[in-house]
């Protein structure tokens, strides 16, 4: 099975993991991303002396707003991301990791579904989702535009980890 685990930082990393383990069994592939939506007007931000590389080792950025943008999406990305990886290699699970730059989340995340041939996408809720306001969350959006099997995982505030 090909699971594709879309996160922002929220899904619960070891209810996750768990879950994920009885899902691709030891022939299955899973890919962890987030997207990172990355205004243009933010590169000025990103240019400031008050944001800097979260390594102190980081070489001196170019100023090509692209390379700019890439190196922002990757650490943040990292960040997001690192938990779940960390939990799914505590269960023996290897996943690849992409980190992907998109303005309308929910079509990034089915583009990279279908780029990855998912057999089923995971998501996090965190806004309830039958709740007529928020039918504009993003795993709302994918939920509705999934031509594939969708994992509808509440966020850690709603179940803990000892709870899934």
């Amino acid at each position: 099975m090909r699971i594709l685990i879309a996160t922002a930082g929220v899904l619960s990393p070891e209810g996750v993991a768990r879950l994920a383990l009885r899902l691709c069994g030891d022939d299955g592939e899973i890919v962890v991303i987030t997207v990172i939506e990355v205004p243009r007007s933010f590169l000025d931000e990103i240019r400031s002396d008050e944001w800097h590389p979260l390594t102190e080792d980081a070489p001196v950025w170019s100023r090509s707003p692209e390379t700019e943008i890439a190196r922002y999406v990757e650490e943040r990305g990292a960040r997001l991301t690192e938990p779940l990886v960390a939990a799914l290699a505590a269960h023996g699970v290897r996943a690849r990791v992409e980190y992907l730059e998109g303005e309308d989340p929910a079509a990034t995340i089915l583009d990279a579904a279908d780029r990855f041939a998912a057999d089923v996408i995971v998501v996090g809720a965190t806004k309830a989702l039958f709740d007529e306001s928020q039918w504009e969350s993003i795993a709302t959006q994918v939920i509705r535009a999934a031509n594939r099997p969708i994992l509808v995982v509440p966020t850690r505030g709603r179940l803990g980890d000892e709870d899934q």
